[in-house]
Protein backbone atom coordinates (compact mmCIF):
# COMPACT_ATOMS: atom_id res chain seq x y z
CA UNK A 1 0.00 0.00 0.00
CA UNK A 2 2.85 2.47 0.78
CA UNK A 3 4.49 1.33 -2.42
CA UNK A 4 1.29 2.30 -4.09
CA UNK A 5 0.93 5.52 -2.34
CA UNK A 6 4.43 6.52 -3.05
CA UNK A 7 3.55 5.66 -6.90
CA UNK A 8 0.68 7.92 -6.32
CA UNK A 9 2.34 10.68 -5.20
CA UNK A 10 5.49 10.43 -8.06
CA UNK A 11 2.80 11.10 -10.50
CA UNK A 12 1.66 14.21 -8.94
CA UNK A 13 4.75 15.57 -9.61
CA UNK A 14 4.72 14.64 -12.83
CA UNK A 15 1.50 15.53 -13.97
CA UNK A 16 2.21 19.56 -12.34
CA UNK A 17 4.90 19.12 -14.23
CA UNK A 18 2.74 19.78 -17.42
CA UNK A 19 1.69 22.89 -16.26
CA UNK A 20 4.49 24.23 -14.17
CA UNK A 21 8.48 24.96 -15.52
CA UNK A 22 11.18 24.40 -12.79
CA UNK A 23 9.60 24.81 -9.38
CA UNK A 24 10.56 21.51 -8.01
CA UNK A 25 11.21 22.55 -4.77
CA UNK A 26 7.94 24.51 -4.43
CA UNK A 27 6.41 21.52 -5.71
CA UNK A 28 8.19 18.98 -3.29
CA UNK A 29 6.98 21.62 -0.43
CA UNK A 30 3.60 21.42 -1.42
CA UNK A 31 3.34 17.54 -1.57
CA UNK A 32 5.61 17.69 1.94
CA UNK A 33 2.40 19.45 3.18
CA UNK A 34 -0.16 17.18 2.15
CA UNK A 35 1.57 14.41 3.44
CA UNK A 36 2.41 15.90 7.37
CA UNK A 37 -1.46 17.66 7.21
CA UNK A 38 -0.32 20.93 7.16
CA UNK A 39 -0.47 24.22 5.53
CA UNK A 40 1.67 26.22 2.85
CA UNK A 41 2.45 29.78 2.37
CA UNK A 42 3.91 30.20 -1.06
CA UNK A 43 5.57 34.23 -1.52
CA UNK A 44 6.76 35.99 -4.87
CA UNK A 45 6.46 38.75 -6.69
CA UNK A 46 3.26 38.95 -9.28
CA UNK A 47 3.58 36.38 -12.05
CA UNK A 48 5.61 33.65 -11.05
CA UNK A 49 2.89 31.30 -11.60
CA UNK A 50 1.83 30.91 -7.70
CA UNK A 51 -1.38 30.49 -8.11
CA UNK A 52 -1.33 28.31 -10.95
CA UNK A 53 0.99 26.01 -9.35
CA UNK A 54 -2.05 25.18 -6.47
CA UNK A 55 -4.52 24.77 -9.09
CA UNK A 56 -2.24 22.68 -11.05
CA UNK A 57 -1.85 20.32 -7.74
CA UNK A 58 -5.44 20.73 -6.95
CA UNK A 59 -6.03 19.26 -10.53
CA UNK A 60 -3.96 16.33 -9.96
CA UNK A 61 -5.51 15.35 -6.85
CA UNK A 62 -9.25 13.90 -6.58
CA UNK A 63 -10.52 15.66 -3.94
CA UNK A 64 -12.41 18.96 -4.01
CA UNK A 65 -11.19 22.46 -3.88
CA UNK A 66 -11.98 25.67 -4.13
CA UNK A 67 -10.98 29.24 -4.64
CA UNK A 68 -10.97 32.76 -2.59
CA UNK A 69 -9.37 35.70 -4.10
CA UNK A 70 -8.80 37.78 -0.86
CA UNK A 71 -9.59 41.68 -1.16
CA UNK A 72 -9.73 44.71 0.76
CA UNK A 73 -13.19 44.06 1.34
CA UNK A 74 -13.45 40.72 1.84
CA UNK A 75 -15.47 39.98 5.13
CA UNK A 76 -14.52 36.70 7.66
CA UNK A 77 -18.24 35.35 6.81
CA UNK A 78 -17.10 35.52 3.37
CA UNK A 79 -14.54 33.14 4.28
CA UNK A 80 -16.09 30.89 6.71
CA UNK A 81 -19.84 31.04 5.73
CA UNK A 82 -22.89 32.21 7.97
CA UNK A 83 -26.24 31.79 9.03
CA UNK A 84 -28.90 32.70 6.59
CA UNK A 85 -32.67 33.41 7.50
CA UNK A 86 -35.06 31.20 4.99
CA UNK A 87 -38.48 32.81 5.23
CA UNK A 88 -39.79 28.87 4.37
CA UNK A 89 -39.24 27.52 7.60
CA UNK A 90 -39.03 30.67 9.19
CA UNK A 91 -35.46 29.78 11.04
CA UNK A 92 -32.06 30.30 10.27
CA UNK A 93 -29.82 27.96 8.46
CA UNK A 94 -26.21 27.74 8.25
CA UNK A 95 -24.29 28.60 4.58
CA UNK A 96 -21.53 26.93 4.01
CA UNK A 97 -18.70 29.82 2.91
CA UNK A 98 -15.73 28.43 0.51
CA UNK A 99 -13.46 27.25 3.17
CA UNK A 100 -15.43 23.58 3.55
CA UNK A 101 -13.21 22.17 0.91
CA UNK A 102 -10.07 19.99 0.97
CA UNK A 103 -7.72 21.93 -0.80
CA UNK A 104 -8.36 26.04 -0.73
CA UNK A 105 -6.73 28.01 -2.13
CA UNK A 106 -6.25 31.19 -0.29
CA UNK A 107 -4.76 33.81 -3.42
CA UNK A 108 -3.21 36.72 -2.00
CA UNK A 109 -3.99 36.37 1.55
CA UNK A 110 -2.05 39.47 2.50
CA UNK A 111 -4.29 41.48 0.24
CA UNK A 112 -7.16 41.77 3.15
CA UNK A 113 -7.05 42.86 6.49
CA UNK A 114 -6.01 41.36 9.67
CA UNK A 115 -9.69 40.47 10.49
CA UNK A 116 -10.48 38.40 7.67
CA UNK A 117 -7.23 36.81 7.72
CA UNK A 118 -8.20 35.89 11.70
CA UNK A 119 -11.13 34.30 10.02
CA UNK A 120 -9.07 31.10 8.77
CA UNK A 121 -6.69 30.72 11.91
CA UNK A 122 -9.30 28.40 13.77
CA UNK A 123 -9.75 26.82 10.38
CA UNK A 124 -6.14 25.95 10.36
CA UNK A 125 -5.44 24.92 13.82
CA UNK A 126 -8.55 22.89 14.53
CA UNK A 127 -10.15 21.69 11.33
CA UNK A 128 -13.15 23.69 11.79
CA UNK A 129 -14.98 26.87 12.29
CA UNK A 130 -17.31 28.19 14.74
CA UNK A 131 -20.45 30.30 13.60
CA UNK A 132 -22.82 31.77 16.48
CA UNK A 133 -20.83 29.65 19.13
CA UNK A 134 -21.39 26.18 17.04
CA UNK A 135 -18.38 24.48 16.16
CA UNK A 136 -18.49 22.94 12.49
CA UNK A 137 -15.72 20.18 11.26
CA UNK A 138 -14.45 20.58 8.28
CA UNK A 139 -14.26 17.53 5.46
CA UNK A 140 -10.79 15.49 5.68
CA UNK A 141 -8.21 16.12 4.12
CA UNK A 142 -7.86 19.53 4.76
CA UNK A 143 -5.36 21.91 3.18
CA UNK A 144 -4.48 25.84 2.84
CA UNK A 145 -2.52 26.54 0.15
CA UNK A 146 -2.08 30.56 0.35
CA UNK A 147 -0.25 32.93 -1.80
CA UNK A 148 1.22 36.21 -1.06
CA UNK A 149 3.12 39.39 -2.96
CA UNK A 150 6.33 40.54 -0.53
CA UNK A 151 5.10 42.45 2.05
CA UNK A 152 6.64 45.97 1.19
CA UNK A 153 4.30 45.74 -2.17
CA UNK A 154 1.57 48.42 -1.99
CA UNK A 155 -1.71 47.42 -0.52
CA UNK A 156 -0.93 44.56 1.44
CA UNK A 157 -1.35 43.91 5.33
CA UNK A 158 1.72 41.62 7.19
CA UNK A 159 0.41 38.44 8.32
CA UNK A 160 0.36 38.42 12.54
CA UNK A 161 2.22 35.96 13.95
CA UNK A 162 -0.32 34.02 15.33
CA UNK A 163 -0.80 33.03 11.90
CA UNK A 164 1.74 32.88 10.35
CA UNK A 165 2.66 29.95 12.99
CA UNK A 166 -0.42 28.01 11.62
CA UNK A 167 1.51 27.52 7.81
CA UNK A 168 3.83 24.71 7.89
CA UNK A 169 5.88 25.72 5.31
CA UNK A 170 6.93 29.23 3.45
CA UNK A 171 7.85 28.62 0.18
CA UNK A 172 9.76 30.95 -1.77
CA UNK A 173 8.56 31.12 -5.54
CA UNK A 174 11.54 32.60 -7.56
CA UNK A 175 12.12 33.81 -10.80
CA UNK A 176 12.58 31.33 -13.28
CA UNK A 177 15.78 30.56 -14.74
CA UNK A 178 16.92 31.56 -18.36
CA UNK A 179 16.12 28.09 -19.72
CA UNK A 180 12.79 27.40 -17.70
CA UNK A 181 11.99 31.02 -18.96
CA UNK A 182 12.58 29.80 -22.44
CA UNK A 183 10.51 26.87 -22.15
CA UNK A 184 7.62 28.50 -20.69
CA UNK A 185 7.02 30.84 -23.66
CA UNK A 186 7.53 27.77 -26.31
CA UNK A 187 4.61 26.36 -24.24
CA UNK A 188 2.44 29.15 -24.81
CA UNK A 189 3.82 29.34 -28.15
CA UNK A 190 2.53 25.90 -28.76
CA UNK A 191 -0.97 26.91 -27.35
CA UNK A 192 -1.07 26.19 -23.64
CA UNK A 193 -3.47 28.18 -21.80
CA UNK A 194 -3.01 28.21 -18.02
CA UNK A 195 -6.75 28.80 -17.62
CA UNK A 196 -7.69 25.35 -19.22
CA UNK A 197 -5.31 22.52 -17.10
CA UNK A 198 -7.57 20.04 -18.55
CA UNK A 199 -6.18 20.49 -22.26
CA UNK A 200 -2.79 20.69 -21.13
CA UNK A 201 -3.39 16.89 -20.28
CA UNK A 202 -3.39 17.22 -16.32
CA UNK A 203 -5.50 14.59 -14.99
CA UNK A 204 -6.12 13.46 -11.01
CA UNK A 205 -3.97 10.45 -10.45
CA UNK A 206 -4.11 10.31 -6.65
CA UNK A 207 -7.29 11.17 -3.90
CA UNK A 208 -7.93 10.85 -0.27
CA UNK A 209 -7.12 6.84 0.47
CA UNK A 210 -3.03 7.14 -1.27
CA UNK A 211 -3.25 10.52 1.09
CA UNK A 212 -4.14 8.55 4.03
CA UNK A 213 -1.83 5.55 3.06
CA UNK A 214 1.00 7.55 2.88
CA UNK A 215 0.65 9.97 5.48
CA UNK A 216 0.52 6.16 7.38
CA UNK A 217 3.86 4.85 5.75
CA UNK A 218 5.15 8.95 6.67
CA UNK A 219 4.10 8.41 10.79
CA UNK A 220 6.37 5.08 10.22
CA UNK A 221 9.32 7.05 9.43
CA UNK A 222 12.21 6.70 12.09
CA UNK A 223 14.06 8.64 13.39
CA UNK A 224 17.21 8.47 15.96
CA UNK A 225 17.67 10.16 19.48
CA UNK A 226 20.54 12.07 17.37
CA UNK A 227 18.49 13.56 15.03
CA UNK A 228 16.06 14.68 17.24
CA UNK A 229 18.52 16.52 19.47
CA UNK A 230 19.77 18.03 16.32
CA UNK A 231 16.37 19.55 15.84
CA UNK A 232 16.11 20.59 18.95
CA UNK A 233 19.59 22.00 19.17
CA UNK A 234 18.61 24.08 15.96
CA UNK A 235 15.39 25.50 17.29
CA UNK A 236 16.88 26.55 20.21
CA UNK A 237 20.12 28.18 18.93
CA UNK A 238 17.66 30.72 17.08
CA UNK A 239 16.59 31.44 20.25
CA UNK A 240 20.39 32.38 21.35
CA UNK A 241 20.64 34.55 17.96
CA UNK A 242 22.27 37.98 18.41
CA UNK A 243 20.34 38.67 15.15
CA UNK A 244 16.53 37.57 16.01
CA UNK A 245 14.16 39.13 18.69
CA UNK A 246 11.86 36.15 18.33
CA UNK A 247 14.01 32.61 17.54
CA UNK A 248 11.95 29.10 17.16
CA UNK A 249 8.96 27.47 19.25
CA UNK A 250 8.64 24.12 20.37
CA UNK A 251 5.73 24.06 17.44
CA UNK A 252 8.51 24.80 15.33
CA UNK A 253 11.12 21.93 16.09
CA UNK A 254 7.82 19.67 16.07
CA UNK A 255 7.18 20.91 12.62
CA UNK A 256 10.74 20.80 11.40
CA UNK A 257 10.71 17.08 12.81
CA UNK A 258 7.74 15.87 11.01
CA UNK A 259 8.65 17.47 7.49
CA UNK A 260 12.00 15.98 7.29
CA UNK A 261 10.24 12.59 8.02
CA UNK A 262 8.18 13.51 4.76
CA UNK A 263 11.29 14.45 3.03
CA UNK A 264 12.63 11.34 4.13
CA UNK A 265 9.92 8.89 2.95
CA UNK A 266 9.48 11.08 -0.66
CA UNK A 267 13.64 9.99 -0.86
CA UNK A 268 12.47 6.27 -0.33
CA UNK A 269 13.74 5.98 2.96
CA UNK A 270 11.92 4.80 5.88
CA UNK A 271 14.47 6.85 8.64
CA UNK A 272 15.48 10.52 8.88
CA UNK A 273 19.27 11.58 8.23
CA UNK A 274 20.78 15.06 9.09
CA UNK A 275 20.67 16.25 5.44
CA UNK A 276 17.00 16.10 5.91
CA UNK A 277 16.58 18.23 8.69
CA UNK A 278 19.11 20.99 6.64
CA UNK A 279 17.19 20.35 3.64
CA UNK A 280 14.05 21.51 5.09
CA UNK A 281 15.26 23.60 8.01
CA UNK A 282 15.02 26.93 5.74
CA UNK A 283 11.18 26.48 4.21
CA UNK A 284 9.87 25.51 7.95
CA UNK A 285 11.45 28.01 10.30
CA UNK A 286 11.82 31.38 8.03
CA UNK A 287 8.28 32.40 8.73
CA UNK A 288 9.03 31.67 12.52
CA UNK A 289 11.85 33.88 13.48
CA UNK A 290 11.79 38.04 13.82
CA UNK A 291 14.70 39.97 12.96
CA UNK A 292 15.95 42.75 15.46
CA UNK A 293 15.06 46.14 13.47
CA UNK A 294 19.19 46.86 13.26
CA UNK A 295 19.83 43.49 11.93
CA UNK A 296 17.44 44.08 9.27
CA UNK A 297 18.77 47.44 9.11
CA UNK A 298 22.48 45.83 8.23
CA UNK A 299 20.97 44.00 5.17
CA UNK A 300 20.17 40.45 7.62
CA UNK A 301 17.56 37.79 6.56
CA UNK A 302 15.72 34.94 7.58
CA UNK A 303 17.56 32.64 5.71
CA UNK A 304 20.80 34.06 6.24
CA UNK A 305 20.65 33.89 9.84
CA UNK A 306 19.52 30.03 9.41
CA UNK A 307 22.02 29.61 7.22
CA UNK A 308 24.47 30.95 10.04
CA UNK A 309 22.91 28.73 12.77
CA UNK A 310 23.14 25.50 10.47
CA UNK A 311 26.35 26.32 9.97
CA UNK A 312 27.64 26.42 13.76
CA UNK A 313 25.33 23.57 15.20
CA UNK A 314 27.12 20.28 15.50
CA UNK A 315 25.95 18.04 12.95
CA UNK A 316 25.34 14.13 14.98
CA UNK A 317 27.52 11.33 12.98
Amino acid sequence: MAQTAHAALSAVRAEVGKAIVGQDGVVTGLMICLLCRGHALLEGVPGVAKTLLVRAMAATLAVRSTRIQFTADLMPGDVTGSLIFDPKTTAFEFREGPVFTNLLLADEINRTPPKTQAALLEAMEERQVSVEGSPRRLPEPFLVAATQNPVEYEGTYPLPEAQLDRFLVKLTVPVPSRADEIEILTRHAGGFDPADLAAAGITAVAGPADLAAARAAVAGVRISHEVTGYIVDLCRATRQSASLRLGVSPRGATALQSTSRAWAWLAGRDYVIPDDVKALARPTLRHRIQLRPEAEMEGATADGVLDAVLGTVPVPR
